[in-house]
C-alpha cells in the first residue's frame, strides 16, 4: 500500500488501462467487465480489478496532468510490480487533416516539461512509447477494423496557455497532458506502456465533441485498449 493506493498488492494486476477521469474507470468497470472488485478509493481514485474476456486486467485512473500520472505509474511498476500501462484519453488534434473522433496511437511523446530533470536530473523532450506493446495494439484495431493514426504528440503542462506550441517540431499531431511521464517511467523502470488517444478536439479548425459525446466515443478506444490483452 502507498498514501495514494490502498491495494492490495495482489489485487492490482500486470497490465492496467488508465484513463484520466474516475467516472470513466467506473464506466468500463461496469460495462466492460465481469468479476469487478473494488481494490482502491484513496482520494476519490476508485481501481477495479475485473476480468475480460478471461483475462485478468486492473482499471484505475490517473488523474489530470504529469505530476498525478507520476505518482500513480511510479508507485504501479515500482511497489506493484505492473508490467504494461495502457493510457486512454482524449486528446487535441494539431493538424487539419486529423479530424474529431480519430483515434491516435502515440509512439511518442515531445514535451518542454522538466519532469525528467526533476526526477533524476537529466533532461529529456521526447520519450517513447513500448513498440512491442504498439504492434499489439495494432493487431487488436486491425481485428476491430479500426483505422489508427500513429506518431508523436505533445505532452503539456497547461491547458490554458496564451501560444500554442507549433506542431512541427517532430510533426506533432496532438496535444495532451499525461503521457510523456507514462513512457519516460515505464522506460525508467523496463515497462511497457503506450497511449490511446481520441480526438475530442481540432485546435485549427476549432471543432469539437460535447461531453456526452465523448464519453460514448472513447467507447471505441476502451474496446481497443482491452483487445489488446
Amino acid at each position: 500500500m502507498t498514501p495514494h493506493n490502498s491495494a492490495k498488492k495482489e489485487n492490482i494486476k500486470k497490465t492496467v488501462i488508465m484513463p484520466g477521469d474516475p467516472k470513466r474507470a467506473k464506466y468500463i468497470a461496469d460495462k466492460f467487465l465481469e468479476n469487478v472488485k473494488l481494490v482502491n478509493d484513496v482520494r476519490g481514485m476508485n481501481t477495479y480489478t475485473g476480468t475480460y474476456k478471461g483475462k485478468e486486467v486492473t482499471i484505475m485512473p490517473s488523474g489530470m496532468g504529469m505530476p498525478s500520472m507520476g505518482i500513480y505509474a511510479y508507485e504501479l511498476f515500482n511497489f506493484y510490480d505492473v508490467d504494461n500501462i495502457i493510457r486512454i484519453g482524449t486528446c487535441g488534434s494539431l493538424k487539419k487533416e486529423i479530424p474529431i473522433k480519430k483515434i491516435i496511437l502515440a509512439s511518442s511523446s515531445y514535451t518542454l516539461s522538466n519532469f525528467s530533470k526533476e526526477f533524476n536530473g537529466k533532461y529529456k523532450d521526447i520519450e517513447y512509447s513500448s513498440p512491442n506493446l504498439n504492434e499489439k495494439v495494432k493487431e487488436a484495431a486491425k481485428k476491430l477494423d479500426i483505422d489508427l493514426t500513429i506518431g508523436t504528440i505533445n505532452t503539456s503542462d497547461l491547458f490554458y496557455k496564451e501560444k500554442k506550441l507549433s506542431s512541427d517540431k517532430y510533426d506533432l499531431l496532438a496535444v495532451e497532458m499525461e503521457s510523456f511521464a507514462l513512457f519516460y517511467l515505464a522506460n525508467h523502470f523496463g515497462k511497457n506502456a503506450t497511449s490511446i488517444l481520441t480526438v475530442s478536439d481540432n485546435i485549427i479548425t476549432n471543432e469539437s465533441i460535447s461531453a456526452i459525446e465523448r464519453e460514448k466515443n472513447l467507447d471505441m478506444a476502451i474496446n481497443l485498449a482491452l483487445e489488446t490483452l
